[in-house]
């Protein structure tokens, strides 16, 4: 399935900014959003693409920070570039270490905010297709009978069949059927394989401890 085009959204109070900005990047064929406040985002939703923000520090209401904060809070990793008319060291160094992409200050060079959106939207594709392999990851993991979860956890800690054996107190051979069930559901291709969805799915095996 192709992926949806590329969206980009444009926060700025000022009307003018806002249209040219919008020109621009659609002359690089990305679909945009142009929005005038924090609170007309919110409303809307981020877009269901990979996507970025370009975002003007100082908004009339919620300022871009407010809007930055909000969705670390959320949990919604959306990429942010900050655009200003006003050169603020403090607030710069407050968005980058909150991990904004870039902060511009107006005027800036249409080529700067290019290579800033694209950076920003190679990151986002980068955290969709991590999401999108974690759901899959954790819908083998669903496969899977709670003794061979908890071998799961015991293999991936590296410990032996043997070890594993005693631990739970079932046989050894029925040990390596579990490990064999587990490999082919979870469709790993190594012990470190599995090591490393163990790893990623530490909430959902932590579980299988219980």
């Amino acid at each position: 399935m192709s992926e949806a085009k590329p969206t980009v959204v444009v926060i700025d109070d000022d009307s003018a900014i806002r249209e040219s900005l919008g020109s621009l990047l659609r002359s690089v064929g990305l679909d945009v959003w142009l929005m005038a406040s924090v609170p007309e985002f919110l409303q809307s939703g981020p877009p269901d693409s990979p996507s970025c923000l370009v975002l003007d520090v100082r908004l009339p209401g919620k300022s871009g920070l407010d809007l930055q904060c909000e969705l670390a809070a959320a949990d919604i990793g959306l990429p942010i570039i900050f655009i200003t008319g006003h050169g603020d060291i403090r607030m710069s160094v407050q968005a980058m270490k909150n991990g904004a992409i870039e902060f511009l200050t107006k005027p800036f060079r249409d080529q700067d905010l290019l290579d800033a959106v694209q950076l920003g939207l190679a990151r986002d594709r980068a955290r969709r297709q991590d999401e999108r392999a974690l759901v899959a990851l954790r819908e083998r993991f669903e496969t899977l009978t709670p003794r061979e979860r908890e071998v799961m956890v015991q293999v991936a800690r590296g410990r032996l069949n043997k070890q594993i054996a005693f631990d739970i107190g079932i046989s050894e051979i029925t040990v390596k059927v579990h490990r064999g069930q587990v490999m082919r559901k979870m469709r790993a291709s190594s012990l470190p394989d599995l090591a490393r969805m163990a790893d990623k799915l530490k909430p959902e095996a932590a579980k299988s401890e219980a």
